[in-house]
């Protein structure tokens, strides 16, 4: 019994461990965790170490990652929203669907699948990975962009289509299944009994469930409560004979607009987490390489057969409704996978007997393996691709400008910092080289032209030459420090004002000579903790004058530092411009007003 026990522990800290050593690395490697946890999960498993014998067991367990996933994404998805996006939902994501679908079997057919087999194999590689895909827009950061949402709506109707796929399933069973028509229609039945079920308890049951409990005060029972609404209503899904997913993505919608929904996505996020990396390492233990030794020609021809047949349909999809060719081969690298419910989808074939065995071992490797390659795809698509030019349409370029002031960069800092010189009523000329920004800035009356200031020719086209003053404000210290050293060299007449990021870029613009620096962060935080002194009981003056003691001793102790880097002979050292001090400043020498946050004092 102990011995058991033992081995089970084993197997907890192997996963844990498998997890935490690889995910870094691959992420290091910018091959992303996805396949992080792939290459784990091969590791461990039957086929590698030995650790773990039924991958299976796992897998099943893993897949309450995925519910929980779809619960927060529900939760994301209020039904104003979800209306919002009908035509993504039912319009791109349909097409792409019954395109691919289409295509896929007709592809399965060619290659000598009877129609049935090659109609489930192609319906399923069509599902793409859910967990996948939201896993790689969120490292991205694209889940909330524009190109982001048509992903999502596309990955909801592809969630939705799991419905109708597995009641097709049953319909096209062989007879002698042991199912008639009656049974059929009474698991449909079943089924809409069920949603219609879980809507109702949405409605009118969760809510004052939530705010009886919220009002025992107890935190862990909110958390079970949360838990145990996802893993009900996918309870309820399953006994209707339909997606567990699916009923998680309802209970989250249902929840979407309730005042509980923050605090149910924080209770659910850390198991969301951890189930779903476990879900990618169960999925890389269940590679088969035994059958993928004994039928690798087959694998590998589907393999390549699914996945280019699925990328044609998804780029000409892409491109018939209005995506630009780099958007479109993005949706394809997202997409030309298939996923976790296609698992479900081959079960179910093979419990009706549509799929024999073989067969379904065969494509859950070829899915597996589409969904293994796909970050790399990905990666490889992203490097190859050249960088698209920005649309330019509506954009005024910088051309012939002549302010006495030249903003370069028009970020929220710049947005702020101009504001005093407009009212003032100089005249500034303003450039930036993100569109959007551009066209945001041009909603509140700003005129903004596109410009890239790290280039001679545009800071010419600026006016740079004939500016009092120029200041820079863009958000990358490579692009800043780039600027200023064309300004210096070419505009040396200019009053040079810079946004410095951190302590260190600050030190690197004092040895540059700019006239003026502060760090973006620095005053704002000062201000801060100024107000917040004052909130705590401190007199008003008493808190000014701390404040301004901290700003004494912080530019003291920055003083030194760029003093002490130039004595030692730092290689960061640039220039040859005097270093300032508090009470005297050289006329090209930055001013030691600053920056950020607190450093460790330079010995």
């Amino acid at each position: 019994m102990a011995a058991e026990g033992q081995s089970e522990l084993v197997q907890v800290v192997a996963l844990l461990g498998a997890g935490v050593v690889a995910v870094p690395i691959f992420r290091r490697l910018g091959l992303g965790s996805v396949l992080g946890y792939f290459a784990a999960g091969l590791v461990i498993g039957p086929f590698g170490l030995g650790l773990f014998s039924d991958p299976g067991a796992i897998l099943h367990v893993a897949e309450f990652g995925v519910i929980m996933l779809l619960f927060v994404i529900g939760l994301e998805m209020q039904p104003s929203r979800l209306w919002a996006l009908r035509r993504e939902i039912f319009g791109l994501g349909v097409a792409q669907v019954v395109a691919s679908g289409a295509l896929l079997t007709l592809a399965g057919y060619a290659a000598g699948l009877n129609l049935a087999v090659a109609f489930v194999a192609g319906m399923g590689f069509v599902l793409s990975s859910t967990a996948v895909v939201m896993q790689m827009l969120d490292e991205r950061g694209e889940t909330s962009t524009a190109q982001g949402q048509k992903a999502v709506s596309i990955l909801l109707l592809e969630d939705l289509a799991i419905v109708p796929l597995l009641a097709i399933v049953a319909f096209v069973a062989p007879a002698d299944s042991g199912e008639n028509a009656a049974d059929r229609w009474r698991e449909i039945a079943i089924a809409i009994v069920a949603v219609a079920g879980l809507v109702l308890a949405g409605r009118y049951l969760l809510n004052p469930m939530f705010r009886i409990l919220a009002r025992s005060q107890a935190r862990e029972v909110m958390t079970a409560a949360a838990l145990l609404v996802v893993l009900g209503a996918a309870l309820l899904m399953e006994l209707g004979g339909l997606s567990m997913a699916m009923g998680a993505f309802l209970a989250g919608v249902l929840l979407s607009e309730s005042t509980f929904r923050h605090q149910l996505e924080a209770d659910i996020e850390p198991f969301r987490g951890i189930l779903l990396g476990l879900f990618f390492l169960a999925v890389g233990m269940s590679l088969d390489l035994a059958a993928i030794s004994v039928h690798w020609p087959t694998i590998l021809a589907f393999t390549a057969l699914f996945i280019a047949v699925k990328a044609a349909a998804i780029f000409g999809v892409a491109r018939l409704l209005g995506a630009s060719s780099r958007e479109s081969i993005d949706r394809v690298a997202l997409f030309a996978q298939g996923g976790e419910f296609a698992f479900v989808l081959y079960s179910a074939a093979s419990a009706v007997g549509i799929m024999d065995a073989s067969t379904n071992a065969i494509f859950t490797s070829v899915v597996i393996l589409s969904m293994a390659l796909t970050p790399l795809t990905a990666l490889a698509l992203k490097r190859l691709m050249p960088h698209s030019a920005p649309s330019l349409d509506g954009v005024d370029q910088a051309d012939g400008l002549s302010g006495e002031v030249l903003v370069i960069g028009f970020g929220r800092f710049a947005q702020v910092a101009s504001q005093s010189l407009l009212a003032r009523g100089f005249e500034v000329s303003i450039i930036e080289n993100d569109v959007e920004m551009i066209e945001a800035a041009a909603t509140f009356g700003f005129k903004v032209y596109y410009g890239d200031g790290t280039r001679l020719d545009t800071l010419r086209a600026s006016g740079a030459g004939q500016a009092r003053a120029v200041l820079v404000c863009v958000d990358k210290r490579e692009a800043a420090e780039k600027i200023v050293e064309l300004v210096q060299s070419e505009f040396p007449l200019a009053k040079l004002f810079v946004r410095a990021f951190d302590r260190g870029h600050a030190m690197d613009l004092v040895r540059a000579g700019v006239d003026y620096h502060i760090r973006e962060t620095f005053e704002s935080a000062m201000a801060f903790g100024e107000a917040a002194l004052v909130a705590l009981g401190v007199p008003e003056e008493e808190a000014a004058e701390i404040a301004d003691d901290v700003r004494r001793r912080d530019s003291e102790r920055f003083a030194l530092q760029v003093a002490g880097d130039i004595h030692s002979g730092s290689s960061l050292i640039r220039g040859n411009a005097p270093i300032p001090t508090p009470l005297t400043r050289p006329r090209r020498a930055g001013q030691i007003v600053d920056q950020g946050e607190p450093q460790p004092e330079a010995s």
